[in-house]
């Protein structure tokens, strides 16, 4: 009997290890030339998230730049006035927020 529980256990446990093999969102905001910003989406196991939504809202909820990643994973746009924050949206559980001030001036 201990010999069957034992092997009912083993795929058990794998299955509930599962969601700890998920794989976390990632972006990275920078200027780049003139008043542009480029954002970079991912994941981290080293995936890319072409189509995934990235948009750029005021602090007043306004989408000041609705967009999605390109085929490279990245979006550019140019520096909104005011404060801001971009959004990388790849679904529930996998949000990401960076804050105007987190984003280098030129």
């Amino acid at each position: 009997m201990k010999h069957l529980l034992r092997r009912l256990a083993l795929p058990l446990l794998v299955v509930a290890a599962g969601p700890a093999l998920a794989h976390n969102p990632m972006c990275d905001c920078e200027p780049v030339a003139g008043d542009q910003i480029k954002c970079t989406g991912g994941f981290s196991d080293g995936s890319g998230a072409p189509g995934v939504t990235l948009d750029v809202i005021g602090y007043d909820e306004q989408v000041l730049v609705p967009g999605k990643l390109g085929d490279d994973s990245s979006l550019t746009f140019k520096r909104p006035d005011g404060e801001f924050y971009v959004l990388f949206d790849a679904g529930p559980g996998h949000v990401v927020e960076i804050d105007y001030a987190d984003i280098a001036q030129p």
